[in-house]
């Protein structure tokens, strides 16, 4: 099958969830699928050995970074990112829009694309929708993103309109680049539905993108400081415009409500960095909810993590423990909390998966919510 080609294998009889498989050269991704992001070719604190023992199925790099440091010469001649950090699976890469996005100050964008300076040195960079497409395609990463504006929160009408158009000619520009050789024999690209929260702006965005016709398509421009709600509305104004047969990622989103929510209105593909953010700052997922593993109350607490979470965290080590490495600083627990907030957002993916399998998604999503809400 074509690389990012999508299969429904079965859709929820309640909702718009849908089980699912993406087809790549390097393997078949089960969907809906949570992304950890190794923004730099690496997820912080988490080897790959580690990441191949959760679960993960694909994760991220990020072709602004990987462009700056170490470049895309020292990829190339390691034989691609894949061989360069060791993880032998799937990869996708942003297109480096969301970092010049965040770069705010430092950035210039016209027609041709977007001037910016390096957070590292402060030299002065170029990135045009062809330039994005080569870098991703020297990287090597089996799903390469369309160069686009992310547009900000919150922003007038005009100018998300001005932005959706303007990452509607680039999208063009990326797919007159991608398909100029035969990478896409190997790698899929996908395009970004942009329109702030505006619905009009969202409608026509995704129908364009249609006509330019991609392998996948990814809802960008959410989960950036917009209320809850608004992001609801846009998917479900949006996804049924999209085909069944094609990949739907949002972009940027994984706290556990939120891939709940939102792969009950379709959503197959998720992102964020919050799991590898939030335990290097303490912050832990459970079964039973968010903890903060400084806290005084875990001093003297030898149970696990989570009773429920195999992972060599929970297996491992005690609260008490944990508490005693954060508070002393000792870097160890950098790696141990973000592995286990990995392994828990592969492992709920997995039980979505099985609840969609069963039938009995919106059962499974309420009990959830309950125990994990239960510590509230």
């Amino acid at each position: 099958m074509e690389c990012g080609s999508y299969q429904v294998i079965r859709k929820s009889s309640e909702c718009r969830a849908r089980l699912g498989k993406v087809y790549t050269t390097r393997g078949v991704i089960d969907t809906p699928i949570f992304m950890p992001v190794g923004t730099q070719g690496t997820v912080k604190g988490v080897s790959s050995e580690f990441l191949h023992s959760s679960g993960a199925q694909i994760i991220l790099a990020n072709s602004y970074h990987l462009y700056l440091r170490p470049g895309t010469e020292v990829i190339k001649k390691a034989g691609g990112i894949q061989k360069f950090n060791s993880w032998n699976k799937p990869m996708l890469t942003d297109s480096g829009g969301f970092q010049v996005f965040s770069l705010n100050d430092i950035r210039k964008i016209n027609e041709n694309g977007t001037e910016f300076q390096s957070h590292i040195d402060g030299s002065k960079h170029f990135f045009s929708p062809e330039k994005s497409i080569q870098v991703q395609k020297d990287i090597g990463a089996d799903i390469v993103m369309c160069f686009d504006e992310c547009t900000p929160y919150p922003t007038d009408y005009e100018y998300a309109k001005n932005s959706m158009e303007l990452s509607l000619r680039w999208a063009k520009r990326c797919k007159e680049e991608f398909y100029k050789d035969d990478s896409y024999k190997t790698q899929a690209l996908f395009g970004i539905v942009q329109g702030s929260i505006y619905n009009d702006l969202r409608i026509k965005s995704a129908q364009e993108m249609l006509n330019i016709g991609f392998v996948g398509y990814a809802i960008g421009g959410l989960s950036v400081g917009e209320p809850k709600e608004y992001m609801h509305l846009v998917l479900e104004n949006i996804l049924p415009l999209l085909p069944e047969n094609k990949a739907r990622y949002l972009m940027g989103v994984g706290m556990p409500e939120d891939l709940w929510e939102c792969v009950e209105r379709g959503i197959d593909m998720f992102d964020c960095v919050i799991p590898t953010r939030n335990g290097r700052n303490g912050q832990v997922f459970t079964s039973f909810g968010k903890i903060n593993i400084r806290n005084a109350e875990f001093k003297e607490d030898f149970s696990p993590l989570d009773s429920d979470c195999n992972c060599p965290t929970c297996t491992g080590y005690s609260r008490a423990y944990l508490n005693h490495l954060v508070r002393a600083q000792e870097t160890l627990y950098l790696s141990l909390l973000s592995l286990h907030n990995i392994y828990f957002m592969v492992n709920l993916m997995s039980n979505i998966r099985k609840s969609l399998r069963n039938d009995i998604f919106l059962k499974s999503k309420q009990e959830f919510f309950e125990k994990y809400y239960s510590r509230n």
